[in-house]
Parts: C-alpha cells; structure tokens; sequence
C-alpha cells in the first residue's frame, strides 16, 4: 500500500471507527474500553479478515492489515461453557431466528424450555440485530455464535452460554466487516471464570 493511499486507509478506518461511538453517545452506556477502537496489536501473526476473541480481557479484535485491528467489548462463556478453538463464519443473519440449544434446555428448563420452537428474530430475541454463525472445520455448525444482545449491561462478563455477544450497535458495524469464511479464533480462558 502506497504511503497516501495507506494515509486514506487510516483517516477512513478511523473515521468508521469513531463515528459509532458518537452515535452511541447516548443509548449505551459502556466502559470506554469496550466502545469500538482502532488498536495496534504488534501481532503479525493475527491475519487481516480474521476475528480473534480474547476472553479474560473482554475483547474481540477484527483484524485489518499490519497488526492494527477493530477491538470491541463483548461478553463471553460462563465457566464451563466456554469453548476455545479455530472455527469458520459459515453464515451470516440479520435478526436471527434462535432456538436454545438441548443443553441449555437441560440445564435451566424454566428459563429455556417454553423456547424449545423458537423464537423469530427482533428485538427481544436472545441473539440480537445480527449473528456470525460459527462451524468446525469439518463443516459442522458448532452452536457458537458472535451475536448481539439487548442487555449491553452484559459487556465486559462471562455470562452467556458459550458465544461471543456485542451490543446490537456493535455487532452491526462487524457484521457487515466479516466475510463468510473468515476464521474466528476463540483463544483459551486463562482467569476468566
């Protein structure tokens, strides 16, 4: 990349980073840390296109060339029910229909059992405004998810049962970033419980 179109690049990137933040001024009210952010991670190893969640910090990183990245807040797995690995985005959907897993069923029928049909995407709906659907490299849809959710308040937490979530806001702005295809890495809890 030449050094003006590199200069583009940045003033554009942080332009698109910036403006959910002001947009979101008023309607979330987040840690700074956990609004969107062009970072420099120094990791040349992290390619461009790819999605990395780092659950003990609370952060998921999408990543642009050269190390820097889109670094956003989310919240992720409770203890036990976080599961780290390589997956692919196999789909993509814009206000998602969800159904709780049998698992989940299982472990608090009170809570899930009566969504054992489903429930039809809007804003009410556990998986939020979009959803990256995430799949084993055998081609398997794994249940994971990186979703949004209407209880912002959940950023920064391991509350979820096993996926990613972002703000609705959030997660639209990645949606439309992350390419079917992409990998997702969801590194290895160190302290998170």
């Amino acid at each position: 990349m030449t050094v003006p179109s590199r200069r583009i690049f940045m003033i554009s990137t942080l332009a698109a980073v910036a403006a959910p933040r002001l947009a979101l001024a008023h309607k979330v009210n987040l840690p700074d840390k956990f609004i969107p952010q062009l970072v420099n991670t120094r990791r040349k190893d992290w390619l461009e296109g790819n999605v990395h969640v780092v659950p003990d910090d609370f952060f998921l990183y999408f990543m642009l060339s050269d190390g820097l990245a889109i670094r956003y807040g989310v919240g992720v797995g409770r203890k036990g029910l976080y599961t780290p690995g390589t997956f692919t985005v196999a789909r993509k959907a814009k206000w998602p229909f969800w159904r709780p897993t049998r698992a989940m069923i299982r472990r608090e029928p009170q809570k899930y059992g009566r969504y054992s049909d489903g429930m039809k995407g809007g804003p009410n709906n556990p998986l939020g405004a979009r959803a990256l659907y995430l799949y084993d490299d055998a081609g398997r849809d794994t249940y994971l998810r990186i979703h949004g959710t209407n209880k912002p308040g959940t950023i920064g937490t391991a509350v979820s049962n096993g996926c990613a979530r972002l703000t609705n806001e959030h997660v639209k702005e990645l949606y439309d970033r992350v390419e079917v295809g992409a990998q997702v890495i969801l590194h290895p809890k160190k302290t998170t419980v």
